[in-house]
């Protein structure tokens, strides 16, 4: 057990860094660089950068170094804790990511909560009353949350809610945005959370309640389950004892991918929702090559992949007892 624990560490960091040099790697194929993106928007206003200012801002950003030369100094750093410095904003990465990192984790943990919570029920229902009213009805409510594009429903329910009278928008009320933390501002938080949670994890919750079905589904037309139904074993016990377990399988497995899709798969969301989150930094760094800003939030999205990943390899062998941690298996 401990040598599988150490072995998938390692393995875990490998992944990470081997990720890291790729998404840093990509980041600088597009043409030009941050100081380029500077002077373009100098001149859109007007104003010009000679080649000697321009020279010395890629000397002062190590810009003007070669690539593999950056990676080393950026990682080297980063083993420090130290994420680099953001461009666009004249400010440490860490200082600049600062409350969005946790604001993100709060909203990407309640989401994927919510998601699990909802779909593994709804989609047993749907699954043991199949071609009832119920199943048509939760099986049309998921077509159309995966058909509806996040953001649609967003400013779907922004146009409602205003209508309303209701305030949308944003984690925190204005009084709130940049005062320190405080029992009011956490409750605060808790008031603006549910709607966000709501729209973002509306895809993934309709999508997972079509996994759980059909493999139910699956399941319950297995040999097993008509033999223990014909020896008069209750259909409560007969339903979740064996076939939900093995139904879980595939749903324990997506949790590597669906942790950090909701936070990527966001951003559009959250732009539209104006969410102080990593989404829409990391669209405005990728749009300004601002690349340790860039990186640094990458770097994160590679970890929760790879933490992701091991969890759904826990939570398979907590659902199913016929994976082990064997030899051959790790």
């Amino acid at each position: 057990m401990l040598a599988y624990f150490l072995r998938r560490v390692a393995y875990m960091i490998l992944t990470v860094w081997i990720l890291s040099i790729l998404t840093f790697m990509l980041i600088q194929l597009p043409a030009g660089d941050f100081v380029d993106n500077l002077a373009s928007s100098y001149a859109r206003t007007g104003r010009q950068l000679d080649q000697t200012q321009l020279d010395n801002l890629r000397r002062r950003y190590g810009l003007d170094q070669p690539v593999y030369v950056q990676y080393f100094l950026w990682g080297t750093n980063v083993l420090q804790g130290d994420f680099g410095w953001s461009f666009q904003y004249a400010q440490p990465v860490v200082t600049v990511i600062g409350d969005r990192i946790w604001l993100t984790a709060a909203i990407s943990s309640s989401t994927l909560l919510l998601t699990y919570l909802l779909a593994i029920p709804i989609g047993v229902y749907s699954a043991t009353h199949q071609y009832s009213k119920g199943d048509y009805l939760v099986m049309s409510v998921g077509f159309l949350g995966m058909a509806l594009p996040s953001f649609l429903l967003a400013l779907i329910l922004m146009y409602v809610f205003v209508n309303a009278g209701i305030s949308v928008g944003g984690l925190l009320s204005p009084e709130y945005m940049r005062a320190p933390w405080s029992i009011g501002k956490f409750f605060n938080l808790l008031q603006h959370l549910p709607l966000p949670i709501l729209i973002i994890g509306t895809a993934g919750t309709a999508g997972l309640i079509r996994v759980m079905r059909a493999t139910l589904l699956d399941e319950l037309g297995k040999q097993y389950v008509i033999t223990a139904r014909a020896k008069g074993l209750p259909e409560t016990k007969l339903v979740f004892k064996y076939p939900v377990r093995v139904a879980l399988n595939p749903i324990a497995s997506t949790i590597g991918w669906e942790l950090p899709a909701i936070v990527s798969g966001g951003i559009i969301t959250e732009m539209v929702l104006d969410l102080p989150t990593t989404g829409p930094m990391l669209f405005r760094a990728l749009l300004t090559e601002d690349m340790y800003l860039a990186s640094s939030l990458l770097l994160f999205l590679n970890i929760l992949t790879v933490i992701g990943t091991f969890v759904s390899d826990i939570a398979l062998v907590i659902v199913d007892p016929r994976i082990r941690f064997t030899q051959r298996e790790a």
